[in-house]
């Protein structure tokens, strides 16, 4: 495998914050596109696709979703270009026949055990939506990624028939620093890691 620049680095992960503002620059479907299809190559189980978006822009998709938002983010989230809500497809296993036809039999261990399935889709779509915002970073955008909002509010509003249900929001677009908090620190490698 060849090296990582250290900018690349830097760009996705060391340098890369959280946006709480964002310059008022719209963010094109074919940018988000890109991101979708970049991040969309990061692993999961069974190369299972469970995670769907809803990029949220209009001034009316906005006010739909707004009542769903807690105070602290309602603000932010109205002005920020786009507003991802992530979701999970509780019905993802319908496409392993395509998806993984080196088992045959995955998509009917998924259908008869709901827990799993369940599960599975939860952790897949949080996977999914964390790969998404890797790949926006290295396409040029900025993220502010949040849990702050009534899942169930989402879910009456956007996802009506029960078939998704939201995972987490991110606000996206070409970030303002002045927005930021000063920067807080991580864990050292010795509090968060042991080698067995």
């Amino acid at each position: 495998m060849s090296h990582i620049d250290s900018q690349v680095l830097d760009q996705a992960f060391r340098q890369a914050r959280t946006f709480n503002t964002f310059r008022p620059e719209p963010v094109s479907d074919a940018l988000l596109q890109q991101v979708v299809e970049l991040a969309q190559w990061g692993p999961t189980a069974m190369n299972g696709q469970p995670v769907r978006y809803v990029f949220v822009r209009s001034p009316e998709a906005k006010q739909r979703l707004a009542p769903a938002l807690a105070a602290g983010n309602l603000a932010k989230t109205l002005a920020a270009p786009v507003t991802v809500i992530v979701a999970a497809d509780s019905q993802f296993f319908e496409h392993l026949p395509t998806q993984f036809p080196a088992v045959p039999g995955a998509r009917d261990m998924f259908a008869g055990n709901a827990a799993m399935a369940a599960g599975t889709a939860s952790r897949d779509s949080h996977l999914q939506g964390a790969y998404f915002i890797i790949a926006a970073r290295l396409l040029g955008l900025d993220c502010g990624p949040m849990a702050g909002f009534d899942n169930a509010k989402v879910n009456a509003e956007f996802f009506p028939d029960g078939r998704f249900q939201s995972q987490f929001l991110i606000n996206l677009g070409y970030g303002d620093p002045a927005g930021n908090y000063p920067r807080g620190p991580r864990l050292g490698f010795e509090q968060v890691a042991q080698v067995l």
